[in-house]
């Protein structure tokens, strides 16, 4: 039984009929009959494994991603400005005799985490980065 999306897998007895015509360079298409050699496998069945079954897993909308890295990167920018007013405000309680070392002992583990999710983030957008590029 066919589902509704008809993503289902071919049985044995169903033929395929349709064709899908590719253009390579001389470069891709080298690098395609390599890739045929190495796997041992058609150059359909690399398609349809490739584009069929891992489509999920290798293709991304670059141009969402990169809107969304340029939303974070402006939050980044923000959470900055935010921990600079928050520095210059404690170097002016500083001078007038009013910050608290209170104050202080509150403010370290959460700038220690800030710094800590940032590391993360980079590193995160980082690989994002090489993901991408080894997709185009």
């Amino acid at each position: 039984m066919k589902n509704r999306k008809g993503n289902r897998k071919p049985t044995a007895h169903e033929q395929r009929t349709r064709r899908f015509e590719l253009r390579l360079s001389e470069a891709e298409r080298a690098q395609f009959l390599e890739l045929e050699k190495a796997l041992g496998l058609s150059r359909a069945d690399i398609v349809r494994i490739r584009v069929l079954q891992h489509s999920k897993k290798m293709l991304v909308n670059t141009t969402e991603v990169m809107k969304l890295l340029d939303s974070i990167g402006t939050e980044i920018g923000r959470s900055g400005n935010n921990i600079n007013q928050l520095a210059r405000h404690a170097n002016i309680l500083q001078q007038q005799g009013m910050l608290h070392d209170v104050l202080i002992r509150d403010l370290i583990p959460l700038l220690t985490e800030y710094i800590r999710l940032q590391r993360e983030l980079e590193q995160s957008i980082r690989q994002l980065i090489r993901l991408i590029r080894g997709q185009t």
